[in-house]
C-alpha cells in the first residue's frame, strides 16, 4: 500500500507558497509513487495555476493529487504517514491531536523557505520535540549538499534543452501569447513586486541601441509599469512601444507555460521563491526580487545567495551583476548597473547555464524528502 503524504499550504505571497507546494505534490505522485493530499486555504490561488481546479469543492483530484480545501471550520481528517507543514503554516490543532493519537506517529516535516544563509545547513534535518510524543523535523531547501536541494522534475532539463534547440517551438509559443518576435530583439520577462525605480530600468531599455521586448505576466509590478507608460488601463494582450522598448502584457499562464516563457527569454526578472528557482533551471541570466521582510532581513538573504552565485565569476562580472541585484532590491537607479552588465553579458550567460548544471548535479527536493522518509522509517524500525 502506498504511503500517504499530507501537505498543508497557507497562501501568503499570492502564488509563491501554492506554486511550490503544487509542484511538489505533483512530483511526489508522478516520480515517487506516493499518495498526496494537498490542503490549501485559498483555492482561487490554485485555480490560477491549475485552471481546472474547482474553487467550491471540498476535495477534488487534480493531476493525481487529492486537493482539499483547508477551511477555518476544520472538519477533521485521518493523518497520513508523512505530514508536511509548508512554510510554518501551523497545522490545525485537531489534526495535530489526531497525529499524536496514532500508534505509529507520522513523520512531521516543517518545509522551510529557501535560503542560502550559512546557518541553514546546520539546521537542516534537526528534530524539534512536540507535545504528545511527536517530533517535527526542519527541512530546508537550498543550494548546497547540506540542504534539501531545489524542486526539479526528473525530465525538466531535457525538456528545456529540447525546447531551446528548436527555434520554431519558441516562435510558436510566443505567438500563442500574442508576441511576434522582432528581428534582433532581446527578450526579457518581468515578474516582480512593486518597485518605484522600475522606471529607471525601462528608460535605459528604451534608450538602448538594441531593441528589447519586455514580456510581463500579470502581477504586482503592473502599477509601476502603468505609471511609466502613462496609460489609463493595461489589459492582457496589449502592447506599447516607447523608444526601442516594446512592452507586451501577457495573459496569466499555467506553471508549465511559465517555464516555456523563462526558456524563451534572454533575461528573466523573477520574484519570491517559485519563479526564482524556475529561472535558475532556465539557464539564463536572471534578476531576483526578494520578498521584503521586517528589519531588512531579506537583504541578508540576498547577500547570502549572491555570495554563492557570484563566486565563480570574474571580478568585473560579479560586480556588475551584484550591483544590478542590489539596486533592484533597494530602490536605486538601474541604468548604470544595467549598462555595466551588458559589457560582461557573454560571461554572465555562460555562468547561468553552468550554475544550473551544478545545482542539477544534486538530488532534487522531492527526492530528498522521499529519501529522508525512507531513512526515518529505517531508524524507527
Amino acid at each position: 500500500m502506498r504511503a500517504r503524504w499530507d501537505i498543508f499550504c497557507a497562501v501568503v505571497d499570492n502564488y509563491g507558497d501554492i506554486g511550490v507546494t503544487w509542484r511538489l505534490a505533483r512530483q511526489l505522485v508522478a516520480e515517487h509513487a506516493v499518495a498526496v493530499r494537498l490542503w490549501v486555504d485559498e483555492l482561487a490561488a490554485l485555480q490560477r495555476l491549475c485552471p481546472q481546479a474547482d474553487t467550491q469543492a471540498a476535495c477534488q483530484w487534480l493531476d493525481g493529487v487529492e486537493v482539499c480545501h483547508w477551511s477555518a471550520d476544520w472538519q477533521g481528517a485521518q493523518p497520513g504517514e508523512v505530514v508536511i507543514e509548508a512554510f510554518a503554516c501551523h497545522l490545525p490543532a485537531a489534526f495535530v491531536g489526531a497525529m499524536a493519537a496514532q500508534v505509529r506517529k507520522p513523520l512531521w516535516l516543517n518545509l522551510e523557505y529557501l535560503s542560502a544563509e550559512d546557518w541553514v545547513g546546520g539546521c537542516h534535518g534537526l528534530p524539534s520535540p512536540q507535545p504528545g510524543g511527536l517530533q517535527k523535523f526542519f527541512f530546508f531547501p537550498g543550494f548546497t549538499g547540506q540542504t534539501g536541494g531545489l524542486l526539479r522534475e526528473g525530465d525538466l532539463l531535457a525538456r528545456r534543452r529540447a525546447f531551446q534547440a528548436e527555434p520554431a517551438a519558441r516562435v510558436a509559443f510566443l505567438a500563442g501569447l500574442g508576441v511576434p518576435l522582432l528581428d534582433g530583439a532581446r527578450l526579457i520577462s518581468l515578474f516582480a513586486y512593486e518597485n518605484p525605480r522600475l522606471s529607471s530600468w525601462l528608460e535605459a531599455l528604451a534608450a538602448d541601441a538594441r531593441p528589447t521586448q519586455l514580456l510581463v505576466p500579470p502581477g504586482r509590478i503592473l502599477g509601476d509599469l502603468q505609471a511609466w507608460l502613462g496609460e489609463a488601463e493595461l489589459s492582457p494582450g496589449g502592447s506599447w512601444r516607447r523608444g526601442n522598448l516594446q512592452v507586451h502584457l501577457l495573459p496569466f499562464v499555467r506553471q508549465e507555460d511559465y517555464d516555456l516563457l523563462l526558456w524563451s527569454c534572454d533575461f528573466n526578472a523573477v520574484r519570491g521563491e517559485d519563479s526564482f528557482v524556475r529561472a535558475q533551471w532556465a539557464g539564463r541570466p536572471l534578476l531576483w526580487h526578494i520578498y521584503v521582510q521586517q528589519e531588512q532581513a531579506h537583504l541578508d538573504k540576498l547577500e547570502a545567495f549572491l555570495q554563492l552565485y557570484l563566486q565563480e565569476l570574474s571580478a568585473e562580472a560579479a560586480t556588475a551583476l551584484g550591483d544590478l541585484w542590489r539596486a533592484w532590491n533597494s530602490g536605486q537607479g538601474m541604468d548604470e548597473s544595467w549598462a555595466a552588465l551588458q559589457k560582461v553579458w557573454p560571461e554572465v550567460s555562460e555562468h547561468a547555464e553552468r550554475w544550473c548544471l551544478q545545482q542539477a548535479s544534486r538530488p532534487d527536493l522531492a527526492a530528498a524528502l522521499a529519501e529522508f522518509y525512507r531513512n526515518w522509517l529505517s531508524c524507527a524500525a
